[in-house]
């Protein structure tokens, strides 16, 4: 099964220290080696993306981008042979929406045609890969653009986490009523810049954290003598983040996520739980 990590920071200038920080925390590979890797970002209000080559020794520091973000996305999974990188690589991109998806909806190659036609038009033009993580991706956009608010800034982090959570089911629902004998592996992150959302559908385990301030840190240099007047020192105090990973070293400080439910983190950086819709 593929590897899902998500920050939400308080501080876009200290992202690569919060990454450094999850070192040791967190694998970036699932269960079989990915060839296909990726990460989302912002900066200045625009989605970037970035692609690893199957070569690049991954740690969590080295997907930070070159410039501030407040939010990273990364996915990291196996495509079949002959499956383009180009079109299939997670992160996937909507607007100022990232998406990435673990897991797999059972019974895809019959539900591809009928879940396609559901949507309209527009965002089935955007489908252009071939897996089951994107057509997701499709209905969780098809959901928002229901609600008026895709790009809407004062977007509740409830009402985004519930979005998301609804799709999990709605489509796992489609999957049992076309015959699937198994509970589709529906784990799904997702984040516009201002909110990070996830939730766990399957048994697949999903977990999150929250990175306090600290007044240590390697990447800067920074130690609990440091004066407040060198520069950085209160700002990394003053830090938060909460962070979403799918496979973790080990699950002290961690706190997994309940099969069917949804988290969902506003940009200050609240926490809230939400049951399955």
């Amino acid at each position: 099964m593929s590897a899902v990590l998500a920050v939400l920071t308080s501080d876009p200038n200290l992202l690569r220290c919060e990454l450094h920080r999850l070192e040791g925390q967190v694998f970036l590979q699932g269960e079989s080696r990915a060839n296909a890797a990726g990460v989302g970002s912002y900066a200045d209000g625009e989605v970037l993306m970035q692609r690893f080559s199957n070569h690049e020794p991954l740690t969590p520091e080295a997907l930070t981008p070159r410039h501030e973000s407040g939010v990273l996305l990364f996915h990291a999974g196996k495509l079949p042979l002959g499956v383009s990188p180009e079109e299939n690589t997670q992160p996937f991109r909507g607007r100022s929406w990232l998406f990435a998806h673990q897991g797999a909806l059972e019974g895809f190659e019959r539900l591809r045609a009928p879940l396609l036609e559901a949507l309209p038009e527009f965002l089935r033009r955007q489908v252009r890969g071939v897996t089951d993580s994107e057509v997701v991706f499709a209905h969780f956009l098809k959901r928002l653009r229901e609600t008026g608010r895709t790009e809407d800034p004062r977007l509740e982090a409830e009402v985004a986490g519930a979005l998301l959570a609804g799709t999990a089911q709605e489509l796992d629902r489609a999957a049992a009523k076309a015959g699937a004998v198994h509970t589709s592996q529906l784990n799904l992150v997702a984040a516009n810049g201002h909110l990070l959302l996830a939730t766990r559908w399957g048994e697949a385990p999903l977990y999150y954290t929250r990175l306090e301030g600290t007044e240590h840190c390697e990447v800067c240099g920074l130690e609990p003598s440091t004066p407040d007047t060198q520069p950085g020192g209160v700002a990394h105090r003053r830090r938060r983040a909460v962070v979403v990973a799918s496979h973790v070293k080990r699950t002290a400080g961690w706190v997994e996520l309940p099969q069917g439910t949804a988290l969902a983190v506003s940009g200050d950086l609240q926490v809230r739980h939400l049951p399955a819709p």
